[in-house]
């Protein structure tokens, strides 16, 4: 097992989802009083674990037939286009 790849891997995804939506979707659920909080826990680790294999699945479908270096070429522009898009709408 390569732990750096993990390590870097779990960082991302971790700094990532803190304050995001979905986290405070996930403490809007716990923090009704008439809900089990591992029901929620386990309904937020599901959908987690799902999309990441989704994701991973993915990524690995993408990377037969597209290289590296266009892959980050497409994601560079994606996320520049969403960028000014955001600034427009400002």
């Amino acid at each position: 097992m390569d732990w750096k790849i993990l390590f870097t891997v779990f960082t991302t995804v971790f700094l990532a989802e803190l304050g995001d939506k979905t986290q405070l979707a996930t403490l809007l659920f716990a923090a009704d009083k008439e809900v089990s909080k591992w029901v929620v826990f386990a309904g937020a680790s599901a959908a987690l674990v799902l999309t990441s294999a989704i994701g991973v699945l993915a990524g690995g479908f993408i990377s037969e037939h597209v290289s590296e270096r266009h892959l980050q070429l497409i994601a560079g522009i994606g996320f520049i286009a969403i960028g000014i898009w955001t600034l427009l709408k400002a």
